[in-house]
């Protein structure tokens, strides 16, 4: 019987994992757009097309073993009082933030997204996963070590219909990247 590939490293124990909305192609590629619209400082880190995401709620480590515990505590149950409508999302300010963070975020955070994030949260809870106290600021990063950047003068319009939630293991090292767990769709409870 073989158990894995000798050539393949071995998972860590523990999955970095976080709750995010994931854009489709199209808001991906106007995310994109944006992004090459900026002109970033020589030493900036633009997000690669691929991780661009709207983070919900950062998990942090956990043992990889709870994965399906974990995957399946998190979708939220259509019946209940924490159903998950689809919603718009409009992310239409451009901002360099403090610690060179240039993002792309929303001016109003809509109610839907804030009953999304506070459902989560119990579910979070009742999993006894952390949940980090701070207010849900919703925003896309588009670069890191960007405070030097120039932001085009024309706000951006991305009008977002949120339709799905993830849950994404970040991995790190050299070759670190996301891999999406598992996506919750609004009717699938």
């Amino acid at each position: 019987m073989i158990i894995g590939d000798a050539n393949q490293p071995r998972a860590p124990a523990r999955a970095r994992l976080f709750l995010a909305l994931w854009p489709g192609t199209r808001e991906r590629a106007s995310l994109l757009a944006y992004q090459q619209q900026c002109a970033w400082p020589r030493g900036s880190s633009p997000v690669k097309a691929e991780r661009l995401h709207l983070t919900l709620h950062f998990i942090g480590a956990v043992e990889r073993s709870r994965g399906p515990e974990i995957a399946a505590g998190l979708q939220l149950p259509v019946a209940a009082a924490g159903t998950f409508d689809a919603f718009e999302l409009s992310l239409t300010r451009a901002e360099i933030w403090p610690r060179g963070l240039a993002v792309l975020r929303a001016p109003e955070v809509p109610d839907a997204l804030q009953q999304l994030h506070a459902d989560l949260g119990k579910a979070l809870r009742a999993l006894h996963l952390p949940v980090e106290s701070r207010p849900l600021r919703p925003h896309v990063t588009l670069a890191r070590r960007a405070a030097a950047s120039l932001l085009p003068k024309e706000p951006p319009s991305l009008r977002w219909p949120i339709d799905s939630y993830v849950l994404v293991e970040s991995t790190l090292g050299a070759g670190g990247g996301y891999r999406l767990w598992r996506r919750y769709g609004c009717g699938d409870g």
